[in-house]
């Protein structure tokens, strides 16, 4: 009975380790080589794994760039330094010269300088508010403060500040646009990194309805635009916009001109 058992035992150890032989062999024969330049590509990358490149994270990227051919250059937080490290390992040539861009919120309204129509008891998150008539902000464009940007940004660069509105912070901000693609007024934007001034309003409604809601609204005035003709500001839609690209002669003058203070310095 007990040699019965044994040999038993014995027969399935040995199929066992035969099988494992078989299995490591197949894989080593089977396996499919890595391309080196996958690996070194991917060491490059920050491997933050934002997928603001547009594939899964850092390592399908990375084979993206080496098997497909990918764009060189689309990882933001990577930004000029890890772009240049990738092209010299593909032995190709970019063009650093475009701009860093980074997430502002356009929208300086809170409780004490906006209206609200109804008080909103629901989840907290701002796609789930705006259900619910356009969110309980009587401005429909501005930014409802429920902070579905600060949950879905991967290096925590979005907060509240004390008094309700919400901010990123420029030094962190790695341009991934998660932000901008989830909030559901739009009033989160892509700006550049060195940028001087901003219009801290989204609304495109005409100056008297804004007016009666918000104390720090564009009202579209167009003193910015006329009495600053270079500064770079232009009223379309009943709202102030900037072009970052002009030369920006006395901006300083637009700002201190603005009736309502919605053109604003970034610090």
């Amino acid at each position: 009975m007990i040699s019965t058992i044994l040999y038993a035992f014995l027969s399935v150890s040995l199929l066992g380790v035969l099988l494992g032989m078989g299995l490591a062999f197949a894989a080593k024969k089977l396996a499919v080589k890595k391309d080196k330049r996958v690996v070194l590509v991917e060491e490059a990358l920050p491997g933050i794994n934002c997928g603001a490149c547009g594939f899964a994270g850092c390592a399908a990227y990375a084979e993206a760039i080496v098997i497909e051919g990918a764009e060189i250059g689309l990882c933001p937080p990577g930004g000029k330094e890890s772009a240049e490290k990738v092209s010299e390992i593909m032995g190709k040539v970019l063009d650093f010269s475009e701009r860093k861009m980074v997430a502002k919120v356009h929208c300086n309204g809170n409780r004490e300088r906006t209206q609200y129509d109804f008080i909103y008891k629901g989840v907290e998150d701002c796609n789930a508010a705006v259900l619910l008539h356009g969110g309980d902000k009587s401005c429909k464009y501005g930014c409802l403060g429920l902070g579905s940007c600060i949950q879905v940004c991967p290096v925590d660069a979005i907060s509240k500040t004390d008094d309700g509105r919400v901010e990123v912070n420029k030094d962190l901000c790695i341009g991934c646009k998660k932000c901008v693609d989830i909030c559901p007024t739009h009033v989160m934007k892509m700006i550049p990194y060195d940028a001087d001034y901003y219009v801290a309003c989204n609304s495109l409604d005409k100056g008297g309805a804004v007016r009666k809601i918000c104390t720090v609204g564009c009202i579209g005035c167009k003193i910015c635009e006329k009495k600053f003709p270079e500064s770079g500001f232009a009223v379309t839609d009943f709202l102030s916009r900037l072009d970052y690209d002009s030369k920006g002669v006395d901006r300083e003058g637009a700002a201190e001109a603005c009736p309502t203070n919605s053109i604003c310095k970034i610090l």
